[in-house]
């Protein structure tokens, strides 16, 4: 309606001929954006149903308590693991719910705070949203990015992973640097929550 109002009085929209012009111009560009959606859903579908993320991330996490890493050093593990697995898993939901049993009461054990240990988890989780196929916004990225490239087809989702890679490894190793010395000062990480048990 807003769209319309604008239409009529900037004098673009004459008649009901204009709106669905204009309209059907606007629809046109998310043609892409589905078949990419419909394409990561099958994506998504197969890794679900064959539980490989799961397995992945289960083992990683057995390999990472087996090697007796304990303290910070384990939560800038966390932070490394999930950064991989979110590679292949999608949703930061089921990545929490999958690892979370495995890692609170580790770090429990290392006198380390559930909220320490979501905190790491974020850090990972945030830093390779954007160069992991199976974030559900991904195909949006991609749809948006091609519609400003000059050459037609030529942006898809190895571009955007090969040009957002440099930004997630300088955020992933940044926030990891801010982790490690916010630890070390002993800062809360909240309002009444502390790091340490």
């Amino acid at each position: 309606m807003p769209g319309l109002a604008y239409g009529i009085a900037a004098k673009t929209v004459k008649s009901h001929k204009d709106v669905i012009k204009a309209m059907t111009k606007a629809m046109a560009s998310c043609g892409q954006v589905l078949v990419i959606i419909f394409v990561s859903a099958q994506f998504v579908y197969v890794f679900s149903k064959s539980n490989i993320g799961i397995v992945i991330a289960v083992k990683l996490a057995d390999v990472l308590k087996d090697l007796g890493i304990s303290g910070i050093w384990a939560a800038v593990g966390l932070i490394f693991l999930t950064a991989f697995v979110n590679l292949f898993i999608g949703g930061a939901s089921s990545k929490w719910l999958m690892l979370s049993p495995v890692f609170i009461p580790m770090f429990v054990e290392l006198g380390l705070t559930p909220e320490y240990t979501q905190l790491a988890y974020r850090i990972g989780d945030s830093t390779t949203n954007i160069i992991s196929p199976l974030m559900s916004y991904f195909p949006i990225i991609v749809g948006f990015a091609s519609k400003y490239e000059e050459k037609e087809g030529s942006m898809g989702i190895g571009t955007i992973i090969a040009m957002m890679l440099p930004y997630s490894i300088v955020f992933l190793i940044g926030w990891t640097i801010m982790f490690v010395a916010w630890t070390y000062l002993g800062l809360p990480i909240g309002p009444g929550v502390s790091m340490f048990m």
